[in-house]
């Protein structure tokens, strides 16, 4: 088979490809279950950093912001404008891996006695310059994927995945500090909520499938309200419209809380190049080729500068959303006039703060049993990123090594309190620890390190010739 006709086999399946235009009632069909599909991505991250960190008051603002930068950045990255965006179907949403590390920035202020706002400022201020990271980055992305192997991108997302699960079950028992933490009602809530996802998650039904996640939410909502833990009136005093502003809580800068989110910046211009690769290929796209170096450029790219959108306009960094890939399949459209409708939803969805207080209503356990499921998710995602790694005595040592120290992190935070405060901006946080020892090992070691415990079966691709003739997998088995 040609190499054109390979990169168009994936559009065998497709309704409307990528320049095609659909009818505004189809168009406007396929947008709502991309948007489905990405909702509660979307704005769950507004609620976990909010809830863990006691942004309260501030989180429907935070919600409101989320919506409408997301419609924003999935119009530059759809539409493309000039050199910045892809030109794809490529929705883009707040970042889920982000979360560890802005979660760290947040602590590193809270810690110290900061308000709230201060906190925001922080947060917002080193998302806003850690942008400049990917943007950079963005111009020569192609030839950095050979130093960000899939070892190193897989145990970075294991990491990030794994240690964010505390969170996620903390909330399902009831949340930090909760007098009822852990109580059966909290258990059931949570538990509930958690099954009914998994249920859904099983249904025939492709639409019902996809958005198993918002329905799950949804049924923990009804249930929380029936339990009598939702604040109805709380909801009817969110205001009619929100207005962004500017850097709303100020511009702050702190380097211990910069460095984790600038190194995940790095982290997320790779994870978007695959993304966008996948896009590609879904819609019968080229997936060599200068078209389609020109698109992962363009959509790092404008990844990069939108998130320094969304720091100016007090929201977290946002990427491309591999669900998007998924509602394609379905549904069959690749059009990237159905992003403009994606966008302009997103957009009106953000100016209404009603939709912000409804969500942080939300009683933790209900957060909690979806957000467990999903952080676990992404775990699963670097475990399958690493399952394409041949499982070589020098890989296995690079994937222990670096999920031993970066987890070790998460689980013991206070390990390096005697360290020098530098030493503590740059290992003291997990993701940050696990990507800098993969990234380091993987550089220094050969890559017929250890070849001599490993079967012929392992490298018979790699091209090794190593100093002894190794042995046949039957014989080590």
């Amino acid at each position: 088979m040609s190499e054109t006709n390979e990169q168009m086999q994936g559009n065998l399946d497709l309704l409307y490809g990528l320049h095609d235009r659909p009818a505004p009632a189809k168009a406007f069909l396929g947008a709502v279950q991309h948007v489905l599909a990405a909702f509660v991505g979307v704005i769950t991250p507004s609620l976990i950093i909010g809830g863990a960190l006691g942004l309260g008051e501030h989180i429907p603002y935070l919600i409101s912001m989320a919506l409408m930068v997301s419609g924003v950045a999935t119009f530059i990255q759809t539409r493309k404008v000039g050199p910045v965006g892809s030109g794809l179907m490529a929705l883009q949403g707040t970042s889920f891996g982000f979360l560890a590390a802005v979660l760290a920035a947040g602590f590193v202020v809270k810690n110290r006695g900061g308000s709230p706002e201060e906190i925001l400022s922080v947060i917002f201020g080193v998302t806003f310059l850690g942008a400049f990271v990917e943007i950079f980055l963005s111009q020569f992305i192609t030839k950095l994927k050979s130093l960000m192997s899939p070892i190193v991108t897989g145990c970075v997302i294991v990491t990030i995945g794994l240690s964010l699960t505390k969170v996620g079950l903390t909330d399902l028992a009831g949340g930090v500090g909760a007098e009822n933490f852990g109580s059966l009602p909290n258990l059931l809530l949570g538990g509930g909520v958690l099954v009914s996802v998994v249920l859904i998650s099983i249904v025939n039904n492709k639409v019902i499938r996809s958005s198993a996640i918002f329905i799950g939410l949804m049924l923990g909502l009804l249930v929380a309200a029936f339990m009598g833990r939702i604040d109805f009136s709380l909801v009817s005093q969110a205001p009619l419209l929100t207005v962004p502003i500017p850097f709303k809580f100020g511009f702050g800068f702190d380097w211990q809380a910069f460095i984790p989110i600038a190194f995940m910046y790095i982290i997320t211009s790779i994870e978007t190049s695959g993304d966008l690769t996948a896009t590609s290929m879904i819609s019968g796209e080229p997936i060599k080729g200068p078209l389609y170096e020109k698109r992962i450029k363009g959509g790092v790219l404008a990844d990069g500068v939108n998130s320094a959108v969304a720091g100016i306009f007090n929201s977290f960094p946002v990427t491309t959303f591999s669900q998007n890939n998924g509602v394609i399949q379905m549904t069959g459209i690749a059009s990237r006039y159905v992003g403009f409708y994606v966008a302009g939803i997103l957009f009106i969805m953000g100016l209404f703060p009603i939709l912000g207080a409804i969500f942080t209503q939300l009683p933790k356990p209900v957060v909690g049993g979806v957000t467990l499921l999903m952080f676990a998710t992404v775990a699963t995602a670097g475990i399958r990123i690493l399952a394409t790694v041949n499982f070589t005595h020098r890989n296995v040592l690079i994937i222990a090594t670096s999920l031993g120290l970066g987890l070790g992190v998460a689980f013991v935070p206070d390990v390096f309190a005697q360290m020098p405060q530098l030493f503590r901006n740059i290992f003291g946080s997990a993701v940050t620890m696990s990507g800098v020892v993969a990234i380091l090992l993987d550089t220094i070691l050969p890559k017929n390190f250890g070849v001599e415990y490993d079967t012929a079966e392992q490298h018979k691709d790699d091209g090794l010739k190593p100093a002894r003739k190794l042995k046949p997998a039957a014989e080590v088995l």
